[in-house]
């Protein structure tokens, strides 16, 4: 897997198929068994090189502890230390659009409020790598879509690559540039996103249908009446229907939603 400097790259696949181990041998948390990973360009056999650390930020899925018993401005204070290129300013615009508590302790915050402050202490870094597991988890839909702004934001005006662990399909329209496909430990290919939009189709047809099944196109055959069938095909550059299909009637036809794509390849129907 190739990730592109400058895009937002968005895994998915179903609960326990990978998608956090990848985030977390990135960071390192999670020991290689084989095989190597190269960052921005660069092999490391050891723990990674600071300056190289410094450029990339983290929001694992569950809260980082060390922090539980600080306030906001203590946790800022903390992770200025560590981070050179911390932009405090920015930290605090973050944490006043998203409305994050900033006196209380961070283990008595809600799911939600802790997020966001995770989520704007990473921007707050600057970084040249963003590494997001499951973002919009414990958000209200309001905290979201000022998430969803802001890294859109981010990669207008910024040197940023984003790399997303997520299970929500709006989130994935909504920010993706490329889909990686996680499934059982294996990654199942990588596309452009945009891509992927009407590369399977649904079709309804009437006609001389016997043998419909057999054509490489056809991925499903169902009857939907006495005399129609509905048919999911392979949507290809040339007109398959006109070639091999002639005397069948259709009656319509839609383009797949990305949830219905994505189902598809992983039961094996990879896209073209």
């Amino acid at each position: 897997m190739q990730i592109p400097v400058g895009y937002i790259v968005a895994l998915v696949g179903p609960n326990g198929s990978g998608k956090s181990t990848i985030l977390q041998m990135l960071m390192q948390i999670t020991t290689l068994d084989a095989g190597e990973i190269k960052w921005f360009g660069e092999t490391s056999t050891g723990i990674l090189p600071t300056e190289l650390k410094q450029g990339i930020a983290y929001v694992p899925e569950g809260p980082v502890t060390e922090e539980n018993f600080m306030t906001v401005e203590e946790a800022a204070g903390f992770r200025a230390h560590w981070y050179p290129s911390w932009d405090h300013n920015r930290f605090e615009e973050l944490v006043a659009r998203f409305n994050v508590p900033r006196k209380e302790r961070l283990n008595r915050m809600s799911k939600g409020e802790r997020r966001k402050f995770e989520i704007a202490a990473a921007l707050a870094i600057r970084p040249k790598l963003l590494l997001l597991d499951e973002p919009s988890s414990g958000l209200d839909p309001f905290a979201w879509k000022d998430m969803i702004d802001e890294l859109r934001s981010c990669m207008d005006g910024e040197d940023l690559t984003i790399v997303l662990s997520t299970h929500i399909v709006d989130e994935v329209k909504r920010l993706a540039d490329y889909i990686v496909l996680v499934h059982q430990g294996q990654t199942l290919g990588m596309f452009e996103k945009d891509m992927l939009y009407g590369s399977f189709k649904e079709i309804w047809v009437r006609g001389e249908l016997a043998g419909i099944e057999k054509f490489a196109e056809v991925i499903s055959c169902q009857d939907d009446g006495p005399s129609t069938k509905k048919l999911i095909v392979r949507d290809r550059q040339d007109d398959w229907s006109a070639s091999h299909l002639k005397e069948l009637q259709i009656i319509k036809s839609r383009s797949l939603e990305l949830e219905e794509i994505l189902d598809l390849w992983i039961k094996g129907h990879r896209p073209q």
